[in-house]
């Protein structure tokens, strides 16, 4: 499913990250795999969807290299449809890197390159024929920072169908408006000024407009950059509770350093160290067993 890697390498290279070495980071010490870090994390697996279904997205020895440096060292990874997978691990990792394989944003870095095959649906999604505007509607994304144009409200949902052609009349495009609006969870809360600026909302609602935009072109996947780095606790709540509900619809990826984000909204966890998959599982088993000495000294606070 994934490379196999020298944690013990790995291990010493992050000596410098932390000098003093504890029983998680010194290779002379057994790991200890059955620490239950239930208290400190917030699990619901047992509501999480823990069951595979059909493979959405899948990735194989896929490198990633700005310029000469190697920043994803050939990961191979499934993602299941309908599933919240949670790409965790410290900052410069790769995860946001690796996030952005999945609908060729890096295409957009000049210094980027990407190697390995990614499909989606089967397809591979760097085929050189392939229309990167129809797969990036396909394959949504929601940045760290909410980022709604310069127009209203409804302008920003309704740009992507026009954009795509996805309403044969103005009422099908009000319909997808209001349908995407809802779904995003914002719905009774700008219904009446829908055609007030986009950048007049807050923080949190710009957030779920963006999301709304995104699902107004129909996906079947949702990209998430650390969508809640940026929001308050109470705006951040009801992203999370809007990635629960979306999940029903759409298979979601989203990269967070919020340990405890992970372990409320995902049904798996990936965790990313210097530009390798060390581990990927349940998220329950990732904070209670984790498989691997690094996921552990990740989780603990050792370093990161």
């Amino acid at each position: 499913m994934m490379n196999t890697i020298d944690t013990t390498n790995s291990l010493e290279k992050d000596k410098s990250v932390n000098p003093q070495q504890t029983q998680f980071t010194s290779s002379e010490q057994p790991a200890q795999q059955n620490t239950a870090f239930v208290a400190q994390f917030e699990t619901s697996a047992h509501t999480k969807k823990l069951q595979h279904g059909d493979v959405k997205i899948s990735t194989q020895d896929v490198h990633v290299y700005y310029g000469e440096t190697e920043a994803i060292k050939g990961i191979d990874l499934d993602i299941y449809q309908n599933e919240v997978i949670a790409f965790i691990g410290p900052s410069g990792c790769g995860k946001s890197t690796f996030l952005r394989t999945l609908n060729r944003m890096n295409d957009t870095i000049d210094i980027c390159r990407v190697t390995g095959k990614v499909t989606l649906d089967q397809q591979d999604i760097y085929d050189p024929n392939l229309d990167v505007v129809l797969l990036r509607a396909q394959v949504g994304m929601v940045f760290q920072k909410p980022n709604p144009f310069p127009k209203s409200i409804f302008e920003n949902v309704a740009y992507g169908p026009k954009l795509h052609g996805l309403a044969r009349n103005k009422y099908d495009l009000e319909e997808i408006v209001e349908n995407s609006l809802r779904k995003a969870g914002l719905w009774d809360e700008v219904k009446d000024r829908l055609t007030q600026p986009g950048t007049g909302l807050s923080g949190g609602q710009q957030q779920r407009l963006c999301i709304a935009r995104t699902i107004a072109v129909s996906p079947e996947v949702i990209l998430m950059d650390e969508p809640c780095s940026a929001l308050d606790p109470i705006a951040t709540a009801k992203i999370e509770e809007l990635i629960s509900e979306l999940s029903e619809q759409y298979t979601i990826a989203i990269v967070t350093h919020s340990m405890q984000q992970a372990a409320r909204v995902s049904d798996r966890t990936a965790y990313f160290h210097l530009g390798d998959l060390i581990e990927v599982n349940s998220t329950e088993k990732v904070f209670t067993q984790p498989d691997h000495q690094l996921t552990e000294a990740y989780i603990t606070g050792r370093f990161g």
